[in-house]
């Protein structure tokens, strides 16, 4: 049975590695990183550009979203997204990608708003990951070799970046519950309860 995995998570929580071991033992493909690329082609912009704006939403664009002044996606299409703003290009780009990755199969989507963009498919099972603060100190520390200071400030920039950002374009709350099918602690679960958890939660849907 064809199974699309969204995973969102807080950052240290996790989230990516039990992404790529939900991927691996169900035997799908993983799409993260991937997403960037395949938006980069889709939307002219650069990889790199794409990295470091994707998730930045300004005041201004929050402003203009308030007023009326941005574009639903059913508006879009077919139209010319190159007449967006950048951070509304990227979305959309990331949107077509991410679309286009669940109709072609089973797999794992990380991020980037996916378990709202598939909503309403059948197919689509919404995962959210989070941790306690210390526990996500901890896993940064530890995969990103910094210091403790360095780390928290990381998180919390992290996480008001990920709520402004679906909460404009989702017009939901970023963590909520009523948004995922199943929410995990993987700092206390650990990551290998939480892999085994989704794909015993996969494999009956």
């Amino acid at each position: 049975m064809k199974q699309v995995i969204t995973i969102s998570r807080e950052l240290g929580s996790g989230g990516r590695t039990i992404g790529k071991m939900v991927a691996n033992r169900m035997g799908i493909p993983y799409y993260d990183r991937e997403l960037i690329d395949e938006a980069a082609k889709v939307s002219g912009l650069s990889v790199k550009y794409i990295e470091k704006n994707e998730q930045k939403i300004t005041n201004s664009f929050l402003y203009n979203l308030v007023m009326g002044s941005t574009y639903g996606y059913g508006i879009l299409q077919g139209s010319n997204n190159q007449t967006l703003p950048l951070t509304e290009q990227i979305y959309h780009a990331q949107h077509d990608v991410i679309t286009r990755y669940a109709d072609s199969g089973s797999c794992v989507i990380v991020g980037r708003c996916a378990d709202d963009i598939l909503k309403d498919r059948d197919d689509v099972l919404r995962v959210f990951i989070y941790a306690d603060m210390e526990k996500r100190l901890e896993h940064s520390i530890k995969e990103h070799s910094l210091s403790k200071t360095t780390a928290k400030e990381e998180i919390e920039r992290s996480d008001r970046e990920r709520a402004r950002h679906y909460s404009a374009f989702t017009d939901k709350t970023w963590g909520d519950r009523h948004n995922y099918d199943c929410m995990l602690n993987s700092g206390i679960l650990g990551f290998e309860n939480c892999t085994k958890i989704i794909c015993s939660i996969a494999g009956t849907v």
